[in-house]
Order: structure tokens, then sequence, then C-alpha cells
């Protein structure tokens, strides 16, 4: 049913918001992804998606890009595709130079070490119950508060992000049983890119520097320059699956990093900082698993 001045509204009351314009599926963490046509979502995210990551041999601890920002200039595709039965299959990357190394090559690690400069170790999924695996590694400074403005880019004068929904991760890198940051979903939208892009003419506003799952575009009758973070605390059905967004996306020095053809883009983030109150972009748990696919609709179920 269409309402006369707003979007389809459904007999359940979903309200009819826009599609899926990509589903990005990223195979280890803080590496380079790629779309895809279709993608199995369940209680702890995509199948597939983030499920290798690397391991500091000297501090300790599963790291991302955040510390380790030389990780995003590497690719990595999935040798086979990800099953149920087998949800981390091999992996082959791509390294700075062209040259592709196998996650199964004897030389995995040392050629890893070689192209980041820091010696690490390459690793699928591990039980959750492996906490060790999952706890955080040493620190590269005493000081908190420097710590975390590193790891978010945050100048002397910018407020920090609200860490209070990430009181689950402070141990561990992420939740056990996963490379993810947090949360299972990453949900971005289109008029967000565009109205960063706006913001900020000189720069490459690029949605692979955000690094979501799903990416939605709501056509021209959003309205706000921002829309994803006004669902917070409402849930979302994408084609087969139900997600509840759960917090606003606070966003890190990740999305200023130079990789592949972009460049370095520092003022990008003083933009979201000042802009968007330092978020782009929703995290959701799932309720209800499923696929989804490109073009698929995307409905806010009511309050």
């Amino acid at each position: 049913m269409a309402t006369p001045d707003g979007p389809p509204v459904g007999d359940d009351g979903a309200m009819g918001i826009g599609s899926v314009s990509a589903v990005w599926r990223h195979p280890a963490k803080s590496m380079q992804g790629d779309t895809v046509a279709a993608a199995t979502i369940g209680s702890t995210g995509m199948l597939g998606d983030r499920a290798w990551a690397v391991r500091d041999e000297e501090k300790g601890g599963i790291r991302g890009a955040k510390k380790i920002g030389a990780l995003m200039d590497l690719k990595a595709q999935f040798a086979s595709e990800p099953t149920a039965d087998d949800p981390t299959p091999a992996i082959e990357i791509t390294l700075p130079d062209g040259t592709v190394v196998g996650s199964g090559d004897p030389d995995v690690n040392e050629r890893l070490s070689a192209a980041l400069d820091r010696k690490v170790s390459l690793w699928p999924l591990q039980a959750p119950s492996d906490l060790d695996h999952y706890r955080r590694g040493a620190p590269d400074s005493d000081d908190l508060d420097a710590e975390l403005r590193g790891m978010f880019g945050r100048l002397p004068d910018e407020p920090l992000p609200d860490f209070t929904p990430f009181m689950h991760v402070m141990e561990f890198e992420s939740p056990p049983g996963t490379y993810l940051d947090a949360y299972p979903i990453h949900v971005l939208t289109e008029q967000s890119l565009q109205a960063l892009q706006v913001l900020n003419p000189a720069s490459t506003v690029d949605v692979r520097r955000f690094r979501p799952n799903l990416v939605l575009d709501l056509g021209d009758g959003s309205g706000e320059r921002f829309p994803e973070l006004g669902w917070t605390g409402r849930r979302l059905r994408i084609g087969e699956v139900v997600l509840d967004v759960v917090y606003e996306c606070p966003r890190c020095v990740m999305i200023t990093r130079p990789f592949a053809d972009l460049e370095q883009d520092r003022p990008l983030l003083r933009s979201v900082v000042k802009e968007a109150g330092q978020n782009v972009g929703v995290y959701a748990n799932v309720v209800q698993a499923g696929v989804v696919r490109p073009g698929d609709e995307a409905e806010l179920l009511p309050a």
C-alpha cells in the first residue's frame, strides 16, 4: 500500500525505504574484499566475512588496520566458496607488488610479515572458547587516551567516541568466535556517502574506505544527510533477513588510510567528526537469518 505523501507501507506496518545497492564481503580482516551476488547471513554475521585475520607475533593479539595500516593494501579472495560445513576455506592474498600468496603456502607468514613490515601469522577463525586467541594484544602506548586517539584518528581537541556499546569487546579484539569489530552486520547508505562527498569535494569518498556489509540506496526521498543514524533501536527487513539496529558506527583512522588507488585523506575524518557526530553507518544484530542480494527491498519495521 502506498501512502499519499511518503514511501510505501506494508500490511504489517513496514515502511519501504529503498533497496540493496551492494553486498560486500571481506574474506580477511582489514584486507580489501569485493562485492558478491548473494550472501548468507546468520546470527554471527555474513558467511565468509572476516573469516581470516593476522595475529601480531610481536605484541600479541589479532590486529586490524587501526594498528597495521598496510593490511588495507592487501586483497583477499576465497579459493572456493564458503559453506556452512566449511566457513573458512583457503584464501589467496594479493600483495602490493602484485604477487599472490595462499593461506596454505608454507611461507605465507614470512611473506605477509615482509609485506606488512611486522612479524605476523595468518589465522582462520578459531572456536569462541579459545579466549586467549581473541584477547587484545599489548597497546602501543601506556597512555590510554593517546592509544585511543591513535586508533580513532582523533585530534586533541576532538571528542573520542562513546565506547559504552562496545564494552563487550574491550577485553578482546573482536567478539570471540569472530573477527568482527563489534557487531555482526554493518549497514551503510549511498546517501551518507553522497553527503560526505558534498562536504568534501576534494576527497574521493569511496565505499571501500568504510567496509560495510550491506549498502542501501534510499533514492531521493530520504531527506537526511546521514539517514541510517536515525535507525538505532529500530528493525530493518532486507530481503529474507531481519536486523536489529543497535548502534551507530564510530569511524576510525581506517577511513583516512591510503590503499589501492585511494590517497591518504585526513580531512575526511575531520568532516565525519564535525558533521556526522563521529558516526557513519550503523551496526546491527541478526534477528532472522537468510540470504541477501543486490536489489532486495529494504523496509523499516514498526517501532
